[in-house]
């Protein structure tokens, strides 16, 4: 098989398109305090699931409910 084209064992040519390529996840980098990530992680065990994936569903939520934070700095 050594010097054989993938191209001469797999046939691409009915192939579509990712689906679910509109939902992929973008990785970013984000500061948060410990304790915050550690209740995430605490919430996150008793429901079982990851924390990443907890943090992100809560951040969706505000996001599809336009939620607006208030803040007032003292």
């Amino acid at each position: 098989m050594k010097g054989t084209d993938m191209r001469d064992h797999y046939d691409f040519s009915e192939s579509v398109k990712n689906p679910y390529a509109k939902k992929l996840k973008k990785q970013v980098t984000i500061r948060l305090d410990e304790d915050t990530v550690a209740y995430f992680k605490d919430l996150a065990e008793e429901k079982g699931l990851p924390y990443q994936s907890l943090i992100n569903l809560y951040l969706r939520d505000c996001a599809q409910s336009h939620k607006d934070l208030k803040i007032e700095w003292q």
